[in-house]
Formats: structure tokens, C-alpha cells, sequence
């Protein structure tokens, strides 16, 4: 029942977003136009500031995933659609878990465009080690989308939810972007140190387990409240 609930909160959203193509457009638009910018700033004569590469990919990570929290988030306020999952007879960790996996793979999808341009603007070998590139992003998306999807669900509710998202957000997932930069760096250097990124990839591992287990954890009293 559980995997079920949550099965069906995920398709719900993947059949609302097929059909208007909202979230993963304008999250696509603001994080090229992030990167864009970004690399005419630090592009000069062709050639790339050192080591700006793995910054720049997580800012712009960050960034877009904080306006995609926002704008999926807001289609539940519509129709009070959050309050009828909530008085649904279902688990409420498996609503939370739904909207959780419909935010990696709309992140995901994100950073598939968004490593070959950063990649390619920033002369940056981030596919010189693939899978370990892949794990540092996984590590750090689910990190820092099992807490946005939490504090997002709380504030959807509330009036000025657009400042409070990042004032909250941020202060929080600050480690896992950190932990995400410093592994993409040590990958992407003039010697890529892979012993530093497996490191750095088990940091993220770590904070992956603490930051889902109290999502799931205060979910319900949180949305209860």
C-alpha cells in the first residue's frame, strides 16, 4: 500500500506536467539562462576561470531546483489538491516519498542538459570519470530535494512562501551543495583525485540518510500542525 500510494502521487504529477510541460520548461529556461550568464562572466578569451566549472553546475542546480519546489508546489494549493492527499486513507510518508521521486526526476532530467553545457561553456572534463560524477549528483539531488520537498509541502499554506522557501532551504542543504562542489572539483582538476571524490560522495551518502529518515520522520506532525 505504501509503494502504491506513492506510486500514484508520482504518476499524478508526471500526468499533470505531460500535459503542460510548466515545471520542467521554465526550470530548463532559468537554469541555462543561470549557467549563460555565469559563463560570461567568468569566460574570458575563450578560456574558463580555474576550477569554476563545479560552482557554477551546483549553484545552478540549486537554483533551479528551488524554483521548481515552488512552482510544482504551487499546483497543490489549486483545488485545496494537498489537503485532499492528506485526508486521503493513505500513509502520509508515502505522499511525501511521491512528491519526493517526482522532484529527482524532474532534477534529473535538469542536469542532463545541464552537465554537457557546463561542460561545454566551461572547458570542463566532468565526463572524465562518468560514474562518479553520476553518484555525487545523485547523492547531492537527493539530499537537497528530500529537504525541499519537505519544507515546500509545509509552506504551501502560507502567504509569503516564495521568501520563506530559500531563507529555510538553504541554510540546511548548504553541506550537501558544498559536499557536491568539492566532489565535482576534485574530478575535474588537471589531476581528477578520485579518493577525494569517493569521499566526498560517502559525505553525501551520509547526509542522504539523515535528511530522508526526518523527512520521513516529520512529515505527518509537520503537515498536521
Amino acid at each position: 500500500m505504501f509503494l502504491r500510494t506513492a506510486w500514484l502521487v508520482l504518476r499524478k504529477d508526471f500526468a499533470i506536467e505531460a500535459r503542460s510541460w510548466e515545471v520542467l520548461t521554465t526550470t530548463l529556461f532559468f537554469a541555462t539562462a543561470c549557467v549563460l550568464v555565469f559563463a560570461f562572466a567568468f569566460v574570458r578569451e575563450g578560456r574558463a576561470v580555474e576550477d569554476a566549472a563545479a560552482g557554477i553546475l551546483w549553484i545552478a542546480i540549486a537554483f533551479s531546483g528551488t524554483l521548481a519546489l515552488g512552482r510544482t508546489f504551487e499546483r497543490e494549493r489549486y483545488g485545496e489538491t494537498l489537503r485532499a492527499l492528506l485526508l486521503a486513507p493513505a500513509a502520509r510518508p508515502a505522499l511525501y516519498v511521491g512528491k519526493l521521486l517526482g522532484m529527482l526526476a524532474l532534477l534529473g532530467t535538469a542536469e542532463l542538459f545541464l552537465v554537457p553545457m557546463v561542460a561545454f561553456l566551461f572547458q570542463a572534463s566532468l565526463f572524465s570519470r562518468p560514474l562518479h560524477l553520476a553518484a555525487l549528483l545523485a547523492g547531492g539531488t537527493l539530499g537537497f530535494c528530500a529537504v525541499g520537498t519537505l519544507f515546500a509541502a509545509m509552506l504551501v499554506r502560507a502567504r509569503s512562501r516564495d521568501v520563506l522557501l530559500p531563507i529555510l532551504l538553504y541554510p540546511i542543504t548548504i553541506p550537501v551543495i558544498i559536499a557536491g562542489v568539492r566532489g565535482t572539483a576534485a574530478l575535474v582538476g588537471a589531476t581528477p583525485d578520485e579518493a577525494a571524490a569517493t569521499m566526498w560522495i560517502g559525505i553525501l551518502a551520509a547526509f542522504d540518510i539523515v535528511f530522508v529518515t526526518l523527512a520521513l520522520w516529520t512529515f505527518e506532525p509537520l503537515m498536521t500542525d
